[in-house]
């Protein structure tokens, strides 16, 4: 018995399309970004990065003050002030240095009352405020029928005396304080951060301009010319990088932004040479490499058209490692009095300039210590997530 059309339901077109799921094939590249974005650390790292780069260089656009000025009226503040109300119209805070400054309400600062006598014997001082005397009493802590009130020192104005303060705040005027001459940290750690990663960003620069042409030189020479040009680079090498940027600091009298960049970019090249000698060693022998000198290409073209464009994954990653190294070595440099010189700020010289002040006001290290430690754990990061995805060895789908 045969089969009538009837016997069978057709389908429609769109039943009929091909369910097959073919996958967009991908660059080598897009691979990559698709492979870094799966690492959550390396992600992490990126940003971090992005948001430091953005912190220093528009943040001292939204700040109210530049990186040398200085209010000695308000030298050395804290984070957070105690904010005494004694009048309708006049709040004070108290500073560690026993100065006197008039404030707003919520903590922004006015001005500093001038000292118009002082009783050391009792340890008491006495300020002027439009011609009305303002005491403050610090011998609760001298007294033993006093100490147990458990407070440092009292106002006295008017004949009332306060012992506690109107309200703890934020610093307004210094969101993370002020230093020995009365600069806003805030500010000079934007412009240190700026420093630091232009003089990193810069090192990573010549490390890239000489040391692929050294290494890709050297790899695609061989022979006596490669043996030669590697003893030159273990000569260098032989000696630590830190050693060869002190001893020019000290024999260049002008310590300015561009001597130290000058300074490590001479020496910070060499591990990227030994880097691109090696890929090109391994890359030169490959039969891309051999057809196009088998059409007559010259080695220069063979160089920048074949052999770096396949080396770009490890020198990407060296350059990212290489450059929070560069950030601790200047601010090392800095540090220990080598590097940047007032009045600009590094990151180093601000960490400096905190030491002799670190048991009364540590917040001044602590800032820019934190932001060394941040820049270079985002590098560190994105290095990492970047050296997995570009390695195939270290892919995991």
């Amino acid at each position: 018995m045969g089969y009538q059309q009837n016997d069978f339901d057709f389908l429609d077109s769109s039943r009929k399309t091909d369910k097959e799921q073919i996958r967009e094939a991908l660059t080598y590249w897009a691979d990559t970004w698709r492979r870094l974005k799966k690492n959550k650390m390396a992600i992490a790292g990126l940003i971090g990065v992005i948001l430091i780069s953005l912190f220093a260089l528009f943040g001292p656009s939204f700040t109210d003050y530049e990186f040398a000025e200085q209010h000695t009226d308000f030298a050395n503040t804290p984070l957070r002030v105690e904010v005494y109300e004694i009048s309708t119209d006049l709040y004070v805070y108290l500073t560690p240095a026993y100065r006197m400054i008039v404030v707003e309400p919520d903590g922004t600062f006015l001005y500093r009352l001038d000292q118009s006598g002082f009783d050391f014997a009792n340890k008491q001082f006495h300020f002027d405020y439009e011609g009305e005397d303002v005491m403050v009493d610090y011998s609760y802590k001298l007294l033993d029928e006093l100490a147990d009130e458990n407070i440092d020192y009292s106002i006295t104005f008017r004949g009332v005396e306060y012992k506690v303060p109107y309200k703890v705040t934020s610093n307004k005027s210094y969101p993370l304080g002020s230093d020995n001459v009365g600069r806003d940290v805030l500010t000079r750690i934007m412009y240190g951060a700026r420093i630091s990663l232009e003089v990193a960003l810069f090192a990573a620069l010549f490390s890239l301009v000489i040391g692929v042409t050294y290494g890709a030189i050297a790899g695609m020479a061989g022979s006596w010319l490669d043996n030669l040009m590697m003893r030159i680079v273990d000569i260098i090498d032989s000696i630590p990088l830190l050693l060869y940027v002190i001893l020019i600091m000290v024999i260049i009298d002008n310590k300015g932004l561009g001597t130290i960049i000058l300074t490590l970019g001479l020496f910070y090249w060499v591990g990227m040479a030994r880097l691109v000698r090696g890929q090109v060693l391994s890359l030169k022998e490959q039969e891309y490499v051999l057809a196009a000198r088998m059409l007559g290409v010259s080695q220069p073209v063979i160089i920048w058209r074949h052999l770096i464009p396949n080396a770009m994954g490890p020198i990407l990653v060296a350059l990212t490692m290489m450059i929070p190294t560069a950030v601790f070595t200047e601010s090392f440099l800095s540090f220990i009095g080598l590097g940047i010189s007032a009045p600009l700020a590094s990151l180093g010289t601000l960490c400096n300039d905190a030491l002799d002040a670190i048991q009364t006001y540590p917040f001044q290290l602590l800032a820019p210590a934190l932001m060394i430690a941040l820049m270079m754990l985002a590098f560190n990061f994105l290095g990492d997530g970047l050296r997995s995805a570009l390695d195939p060895r270290l892919r995991k789908g």
